[in-house]
């Protein structure tokens, strides 16, 4: 007679998680100086947003794309760190541009976290404009929990 393998429970979200998640934003000049607000945190998942201001405006009218990136790229790192027991890094990142945001616009980026296998990840971001829903931009990531924060790498005293 063959057994079925007992059914397990998935793991229950780490109660900490979000807490650290709020931390490691605390400490992100980059996010706070593009004005990132954040919406929603939970395990795996997070929502931010940011309105486009006239210095994010580029010469051919519309928000620059490393802006959007930048927005995406902060979602992301909030969802794949509110699983994880240490910190999570980017290990590479794309994304499509589907159409341009303007100035004014409050652009929305909604990250879930789709995997976790090991120590890698994989979390995707829908860039939304929040006045009419529509898409901006696909963006996906892939993570690595690493088991210390980077640091910058040591010199000899010299330039870098």
């Amino acid at each position: 007679m063959i057994s079925e393998p007992p059914a397990t429970e998935p793991p229950e979200p780490d109660a900490g998680a979000v807490d650290r998640v709020r931390a490691m934003l605390e400490q992100d000049a980059a996010t706070a100086a593009l004005g990132v607000e954040v919406l929603a945190l939970a395990p795996g998942r997070a929502t931010m947003r940011m309105t486009v201001r006239p210095d994010m405006v580029q010469g051919h009218g519309t928000c620059h794309g490393g802006l959007v990136f930048a927005l995406a790229d902060s979602a992301f790192a909030a969802a794949c760190n509110g699983r994880a027991g240490g910190p999570v890094v980017a290990a590479s990142a794309e994304i499509t541009w589907v159409a341009p945001a303007f100035g004014g616009d409050t652009l929305v980026a909604s990250a879930v976290e789709q995997t976790r296998y090991g120590r890698n990840g994989v979390t995707d971001v829908t860039v939304t404009r929040q006045g009419d829903g529509a898409l901006l931009a696909l963006f996906r990531g892939r993570s690595v929990e690493v088991s210390r924060p980077p640091a910058p790498p040591a010199t000899n005293g010299g330039p870098r």
